[in-house]
């Protein structure tokens, strides 16, 4: 039988994750988080993670080192970090933006610091 769930996320009132993150709407197979208003000079370290993430940026700029490269995220731009890719970021001017995962990252402590 196939789930026929609908689903409607209000971000004011949507759990934060350890991170700061926001969860927005989560399906069996995907996931939305929102990164809201993140400070400049905000940085994550390096790791890797079981799922993969697609994002865009809505405002500010962040670099992202994926894998040996640096990318420049500005607003109006995506990315992908592979399942099991290392990378970390550093935010340049305050960040905005939405991410979807596959799977969903906060499923069985897969967001976990």
């Amino acid at each position: 039988m196939a789930d026929t769930s609908v689903k409607k996320v209000q971000a004011d009132h949507s759990p934060k994750g350890s991170m700061g993150q926001k969860y927005l709407a989560s399906g069996v197979g995907l996931a939305m988080r929102l990164w809201e208003e993140l400070p400049v000079g905000y940085t994550h370290e390096s790791s890797t993670r079981d799922y993969e993430t697609i994002g865009y940026v809505i405002q500010g700029r962040a670099e992202l080192q994926l894998e040996g490269q640096t990318l420049l995220l500005n607003a109006g731009e995506c990315w992908v970090v592979p399942k099991g890719a290392s990378h970390s970021y550093n935010i340049l001017e305050t960040f905005t933006a939405v991410e979807a995962t596959h799977p969903p990252a906060h499923i069985h402590g897969r967001d976990e610091v």
